[in-house]
C-alpha cells in the first residue's frame, strides 16, 4: 500500500550546527520552545522517548533516526531514555504527552506483548497511540556456549527431545522478546527446554559463555561479539533472511521450520490525536529516511535491515503481533519480571 503524503508546506532549510546544538540543549534542560500555531511542522525541536538505556539496539536505532530527521525537517531529534517496566514508563510518558508531534516514541516487540503481560493491561496501543511507521528489524538467535555438545538447531532438538526440560536457555528476562520467541520456537519443535531469565542481556551472556548454561536467545547484535570471538556457537537466526552481519549462520528456516520467524521490531508511534497532517509528514520523512545508506548502514551494524511500509501495515502489525502475544502469554502463563 502506497504511503499517505499531504499538502504541507516545505521543510525549512537545514539549520546551523550551532543552532542544532543550541535546540539539542534547550529541550534537554526542559526548555519550552514556543511555536506559532501557524508555524510549518516541526517549529521546535522533537523530542524522542527510548523505553530502554542508552548504549542498546533500541537506542543506537533512534539516535540514526533523529540524525536523518533533523537532517531533512530543520529541528533537532532529541532521544530521551526512559527505561523501566519492560519500556511501559516511557510508553505511558508518550500517552500522557500533548498529541502536537514533539514528543514521539520509537517503540519495540514489548509494545504489543506487555498488553497481554502485564495486568491489568498498563494501556490500549491500538487505542491511545498513532502508528507512524515501522522502522526495521533485528533476528534473534539461538546461540550455545562453545562447549556445549551441539552444534546445530537438530542436534538441540534431539537432545531437547531425549531430555525434556533438562537444557536451560537464558534469556534477557520473562516476556522479552527473545524469551517469547523461544517459547514460540518450543512449540513449533515440539520440545521443552528450562528457562532461565535475567535481568538484561549483559549476565545472561556471561554466565552462558562461562559455561554455567548451555544455551541463550538474545538479538543478533548482542551476540554477535561474543560470535566472532569464538566464545559463542549461533545455531541459528530466526529471520526470514540470513542475517548480514552472521552470514554464515543459517535461518531457522533453514533448519527445518519454513515460515518460523522471530524478529526485535523497531517503529515509532506518537500519542492518538496528533493532527494528520503531522503524523503524514512524519511517515513521509521516516520512509525517506529508511531509502539513505546512512540509516540502511546503521540498521546493519545492529544485525538488522530496515523495513520500508504503510501507516496501515505498522498498525496491523501491532494489531497481529498483540494477538500473537496473548495467546503466548496464556498459554505458557508467562509473567513479567
Amino acid at each position: 500500500m502506497a504511503a499517505t503524503t499531504s499538502s504541507l508546506p516545505a521543510p525549512v532549510p537545514a539549520p546551523s550546527r550551532r543552532r542544532v546544538l543550541a535546540g539539542g540543549a534547550a529541550l534537554a534542560a526542559g526548555a519550552v520552545l514556543p511555536a506559532r500555531a501557524d508555524a510549518p511542522y516541526p517549529a521546535r525541536p522533537v523530542r524522542l522517548l527510548v523505553g530502554y538505556s542508552a548504549g542498546g539496539a533500541v537506542d543506537a536505532v533512534a539516535r540514526s533516526l533523529g540524525q536523518a530527521l533533523a537532517a531533512s525537517l530543520g529541528q533537532p531529534f532529541v532521544v530521551d531514555n526512559k527505561p523501566g517496566a519492560g519500556s511501559n514508563i516511557a510508553v505511558k510518558a508518550a500517552i500522557d504527552a500533548p498529541a502536537d508531534g514533539y514528543t514521539l516514541l520509537v517503540a519495540a516487540n514489548a509494545l504489543a506483548a506487555n498488553m497481554a503481560l502485564y495486568q491489568p493491561a498498563p494501556f490500549d496501543a491500538e487505542r491511545d497511540l498513532a502508528a507512524i511507521s515501522l522502522i526495521g528489524r533485528v533476528p534473534v538467535v539461538i546461540a550455545a556456549n562453545a562447549q556445549a555438545p551441539y552444534a546445530s538447531i537438530g542436534q538441540l532438538i534431539v537432545a531437547a527431545k531425549a531430555r525434556p526440560r533438562a537444557i536451560a536457555f537464558a534469556s534477557p528476562g520473562n516476556g522479552s522478546t527473545p524469551h517469547m520467541a523461544v517459547e514460540f520456537f518450543e512449540r513449533a519443535a515440539g520440545i521443552e527446554l528450562q528457562h532461565v531469565p535475567y535481568r538484561g542481556g549483559a549476565q545472561a551472556l556471561t554466565d552462558v559463555i562461562g559455561g554455567q548454561l548451555p544455551l541463550i536467545a538474545v538479538n543478533a547484535l548482542e551476540a554477535l561479539p561474543h560470535a566472532k570471538s569464538g566464545k559463542l556457537k549461533v545455531l541459528a537466526v530466526l529471520s526470514p533472511g540470513r542475517s548480514a552481519v552472521l552470514p554464515d549462520v543459517p535461518t531457522i528456516a533453514e533448519s527445518g521450520f519454513p515460515g518460523f520467524e522471530a524478529s526485535v521490531w523497531y517503529g515509532l508511534v506518537a500519542p492518538a490525536g496528533t493532527p494528520r497532517p503531522i503524523v503524514d509528514r512524519l511517515h513521509a520523512e521516516v520512509q525517506k529516511a529508511l531509502q539513505t545508506p546512512g540509516m540502511r548502514e546503521r540498521m546493519a551494524q545492529v544485525g538488522g535491515e530496515v523495513l520500508p511500509g504503510s501507516r496501515d501495515a505498522f498498525a496491523q502489525l501491532i494489531h497481529s503481533e498483540r494477538q500473537r502475544y496473548e495467546k503466548l502469554v496464556r498459554e505458557a502463563r508467562i509473567q513479567p519480571d
